[in-house]
């Protein structure tokens, strides 16, 4: 069997950059075991980090500032859209797609060997699999109630990107925040997260820990939500072969856990460098997105080595930071100066334990050197 180019994976990287191919008239074959599985996760990322080409419909809600809380309540003023998973997968159509429902056991530079046998040659592979389970994850465990039921824990915000305040008088197995949005008109997500740990906190105890911030107010869930996947991505994902995309291809924010917005962003350049048959690499990985790279894995190693009161110290400060300094640090993905000033600026405004950590976390890592490797 011969293609263009073979995706493998389909959640929404894979999915995205197949349907951007398409549109650009590029043969592709899809290679996922369970393509038409639908998406039950929480989708979300910064509003303006929306591609021009999604239509309106993909939009489940739509906030202009979220809060943060830790010792005061700071509002992030910078819209924050939550998906609508179920027509985001639907404008991200894959109607003149090749799909092969099968695993893939082999993923080479120019083909792809399945379960079943078949092998796919073509000019491009891309892996879009998403990270193996290996090292740091980000674990969560939430519920979906009415939006009346929600109004104790978002208050008189639109929503809560993160509520440090402890829910619970043992946090020794690591920290955790509320993450309080709304799904749509009518309903609310209120999740206990643990941002990354290695190990991180069990599902477990963070749906422990929800319980006991929940307790003493009615609620009825409609559904329930569990996260865990890793954060570590390769070290340098722009010398990966056969090429990768999404949270496996460095998508992913490891300090942050978003992956979905960066590679709804990247989907459409990617697809034309490779429609018109030049290096998708080299619009995807410049030399500043290298650099961010390796100081957003300095930025995860630092929140790891955090004690639970140093991390709601550490947010404490990072609500202070001017908007710009906050952007450039979650979702500046090639803005090398922007996030370096954000991180200077954070490591000014933290306590001397806390510096400490950021000192030994940068210790030996020639961030500019190891971004050409």
């Amino acid at each position: 069997m011969v293609t263009d180019v073979v995706v493998v994976g389909a959640g929404p990287a894979g999915r995205a950059l197949s349907h951007r191919l398409l549109r650009r008239g590029v043969a592709v074959t899809v290679v996922d075991p369970r393509p038409e599985v639908e998406w039950r996760a929480t989708y979300a990322c910064w509003t303006d980090e929306i591609p021009h080409w999604l239509p309106p419909e993909v939009v489940g809600a739509q906030v202009d500032s979220v809060a943060m809380r830790v010792t005061e309540t700071a509002q992030l003023r910078r819209g924050y859209t939550v998906f609508d998973t179920v027509a985001l997968r639907r404008a991200l159509a894959l109607h003149d797609a090749r799909i092969l429902r099968d695993h893939a056991t082999v993923v080479g530079e120019h083909h792809v060997t399945t379960r079943s046998g078949a092998t796919i040659t073509a000019s491009t592979v891309i892996d879009a699999r998403g990270l193996p389970g290996h090292g740091p994850r980000q674990t969560a465990s939430g519920v979906v109630v009415p939006r009346a039921q929600a109004r104790p824990f978002v208050g008189d915000t639109e929503a809560v990107l993160m509520d440090w305040t402890p829910a619970s008088s043992d946090d020794s197995a690591g920290a955790s925040f509320l993450y309080a949005v709304p799904l749509d008109a009518d309903r609310v997500l209120l999740e206990e997260t643990c941002l990354a740990g290695d190990p991180p906190v069990p599902v477990a105890h963070l749906r422990a820990r929800l319980d006991e911030r929940l307790s003493g107010h009615p609620s009825t869930p409609l559904a329930t939500e569990t996260v865990s996947f890793a954060l570590r991505g390769p070290a340098a994902p722009w010398r990966v072969r056969p090429i990768v995309f999404g949270s496996r291809g460095g998508l992913l924010h490891p300090a942050t856990g978003y992956s979905v917005g960066e590679s709804l962003t990247a989907a459409d350049g990617v697809a034309a460098a490779i429609a018109d048959g030049h290096d998708p690499l080299a619009g995807l990985w410049p030399q500043s997105a290298r650099v961010v790279y390796r100081l957003r894995s300095v930025g995860l190693r630092a929140v790891l080595s955090l004690s639970p009161d140093a991390t709601r110290r550490m947010f404490d400060a990072f609500a202070e930071l001017p908007l710009a300094q906050q952007r450039a640090y979650l979702s500046g993905r090639d803005d090398a100066a922007g996030t370096a000033r954000a991180m200077a600026a954070l490591f000014t405004g933290v306590d001397n334990d806390i510096r400490r950590s950021f000192v030994r976390a940068l210790r030996g890592r020639r961030v500019i050197a190891e971004a050409d490797q």
